[in-house]
């Protein structure tokens, strides 16, 4: 008879401590050694980036042109020249550390997203959320409220309505969707390939049908092809629409 046993949504995000207390916020798992792996290679690539070489090797080229791919596609269109120095190495490191979390979901063994555990992409979230309104009180001051809720050319009779609504989405909605769409995203997806891979492990049977596991086969390949596009494409949104919220924020067009 043809059955196969899903594990409950819990077992497939959540991993057993290896090292510290269980149930502790110190305890090490799966998902603590992908938060530090992503930890080691962003801060290479700014090694490689900043090592100086007569000439460059393959790792720095690589290195090079992420950087300059992130700073031009990412920080200018959003941002444009910052007089901020801190501003582009954190947006930088923000872009790499979750494209290397997120990419754990296709690395052999691992394979799993940090960013499918809510608890990352809430930090993260917070952490622009306090980075951007707090440079938007720094550049206009108290001012900023004026500037964050009150759309220039809005007629005198909407003001209380416009701002209603920029404040709850600025101040409300704004953290929750950064986090959300960054999360959902890698947890969809993170689901997609338990549930083929187990498919596909049903299929290898010498009963007749087996004739069916080139499908979850095939869409176990497609959906990995996909993750390694969405890892990129999530870390890319994630920092894009920070820059564009700092951007937003410290902008002195009103």
């Amino acid at each position: 008879m043809f059955a196969l046993e899903f594990p409950p949504l819990g077992h497939i995000v959540d991993w057993p401590g290896f090292a510290g207390t269980e149930g502790q916020w110190y305890e090490v798992n799966k998902v603590v050694l992908v938060y530090l792996f992503a930890v080691i290679l962003t801060s290479l690539i700014f090694f490689l980036g900043n090592k100086k070489q007569l000439v460059p090797s393959g790792a720095q080229n690589l290195a090079e042109i992420s950087v300059e791919f992130v700073e031009e596609q990412i920080i200018e269109p959003t941002i444009g020249h910052t007089e901020k120095k801190w501003l582009p190495p954190f947006m930088l490191s923000l872009f790499f550390y979750i494209f290397f979390t997120n990419i754990f979901e296709v690395i052999p063994i691992i394979q799993m997203p940090g960013n499918a555990r809510i608890a990352l992409p809430m930090f993260l979230a917070l952490l622009a959320y306090v980075i951007y309104h707090g440079a938007g009180f720094k550049e206009h001051g108290l001012g900023y409220i004026k500037h964050a809720l009150i759309p220039p050319g809005v007629p005198v009779f909407l003001l209380p309505l416009v701002a209603l609504i920029e404040f709850v989405s600025k101040f409300l909605v704004q953290p929750f969707s950064h986090t959300v769409r960054l999360f959902a995203n890698l947890l969809a997806g993170h689901i997609l390939l338990v549930t083929f891979a187990i498919l596909s492990a049903g299929l290898w049977t010498a009963q007749w049908y087996a004739i069916f596991l080139p499908l979850p086969a095939f869409a176990m390949v497609f959906f990995t092809a996909f993750e390694v596009m969405v890892s990129f494409l999530q870390a890319y949104v994630f920092t894009l629409l920070f820059g564009v919220y700092f951007g937003a924020a410290t902008s002195h067009e009103h």
